[in-house]
């Protein structure tokens, strides 16, 4: 599995973090990876681990966020959105295998393929400020 095939998968179980509480998200994880039936094998632990990290990083990540964004706040973003910003902010500064440019462009194409018309951009907009 492609190194964005992973990411999407990573982006689609995170987003449930919006609609469960933490403490059920390693049951999603569980459902999601027996629903899909792919990713298998390390794929599918590499997806449920990097989650994981996002998820304990949380807190943090929103802070960075809201720190930037002027005139928005995470409470106010399309779960989208945030949910990309969260994982690219995550590959900035916690996973030296993705370079800067790299989580920033992949998160802009998925947001092109999930979110709004304009969330490319916003997404762009707010990333650019931690490149």
């Amino acid at each position: 599995m492609s190194r964005r095939e992973l990411r999407e998968h990573i982006f689609r179980l995170l987003f449930r973090v919006e609609f469960h509480s933490r403490e059920e998200m390693p049951e999603q994880g569980e459902f999601y990876s027996w629903h899909l039936r792919e990713p298998e094998g390390v794929d599918a632990e590499y997806i449920l681990e990097k989650v994981e990290h996002i998820i304990e990083k949380l807190d943090e990540l929103d802070a960075r966020i809201n720190e930037v964004a002027v005139g928005w706040k995470t409470s106010r973003m399309g779960k989208v959105d945030l949910t990309l910003i969260r994982l690219a902010l995550y590959e900035i500064l916690y996973d030296e295998d993705v370079p800067t440019g790299v989580a920033i462009n992949e998160a802009v194409e998925l947001a092109k393929r999930y979110g709004t018309d304009e969330s490319s951009s916003f997404i762009n907009g707010i990333l650019a400020k931690f490149a």
